[in-house]
């Protein structure tokens, strides 16, 4: 395992939504390691690693709001693959009007968190007309990266929670400098949030839709769950392919 990064994420509002709820979006009750992850690969990401989230540390009341939104029930069609496709489109873009659809959601309020992660290195990185890096080199060259990217605020798509209309602001917790101080009640300090969304794990199979086509292998996604038990405020997530992950 490589060196961890932390870091610290705030906002006005987030929807991680439930998978169970269809219609109405119903945010859980904490940030899920799926919205973690794509929250630090927003900042820094190569093809040669892969982020884990190690823990969550809930900073601030869980508090819920429920809005109703205008969302639309169709999809922008572009001519040009559909014509391949041998198939008539009748119009460009979205009707708004026609199309809208008002849905209740269930948010957030004024949340904070501080993301534990760690990166493994899947494939070692060949420095241009010259030989590979060890291992370690591999890892010190990008939290290296990393770093200089959080402490600039810089990410190369804006990080959101659970939503793109929930934008994140960051800064990276330097080592050695104690966390935010955690201000949830008594009563969400130590608490059971059930069985909550991990990630998606990805497999090869010739039947099934198709999710992800990588190098020419079919990939299917499968959802992975966990139990959440917050303890003092902080929830520890286990590895994807850990015994206590369900699919």
């Amino acid at each position: 395992m490589s060196r961890g990064i932390r870091l610290h994420v705030w906002g006005a509002n987030a929807l991680f939504t439930r998978p169970e709820m269809k219609a109405e979006r119903v945010s859980y009750d904490v940030m899920t390691p799926s919205a973690a992850r794509a929250i630090v690969s927003s900042i820094y990401w190569k093809p040669q690693i892969e982020w884990v989230i190690d823990r969550i540390h809930v900073l601030k009341p869980i508090r819920f709001m429920s809005v109703r939104r205008n969302e639309v029930s169709a999809k922008a069609v572009n001519p040009k693959s559909e014509a391949l496709t041998g198939n008539e489109v009748d119009r460009m873009g979205i009707d708004i009007v026609e199309d809208r659809q008002q849905r209740a959601s269930l948010l957030l309020v004024d949340v904070g968190y501080v993301i534990d992660a760690h990166f493994n290195v899947l494939k070692p990185t060949v420095e241009k007309n010259g030989p590979a890096l060890s291992a370690s080199e591999c890892e010190a060259k990008h939290i290296s990266m990393f770093n200089r990217r959080a402490r600039a605020g810089q990410c190369f798509r804006m990080p959101y929670f659970g939503c793109r209309e929930f934008p994140v602001s960051f800064e990276l917790i330097e080592e050695g400098v104690p966390l935010p101080p955690c201000e949830l009640p008594a009563d969400q300090r130590n608490k059971d949030f059930g069985f909550m969304f991990h990630d998606f794990v990805y497999r090869e199979d010739k039947k099934g839709s198709v999710i992800e086509s990588n190098g020419g292998r079919h990939l299917v996604a499968e959802a992975r769950f966990f139990r959440a038990v917050a303890k003092d405020g902080v929830i520890d997530v286990p590895p994807l392919t850990g015994e206590e992950v369900r699919a």
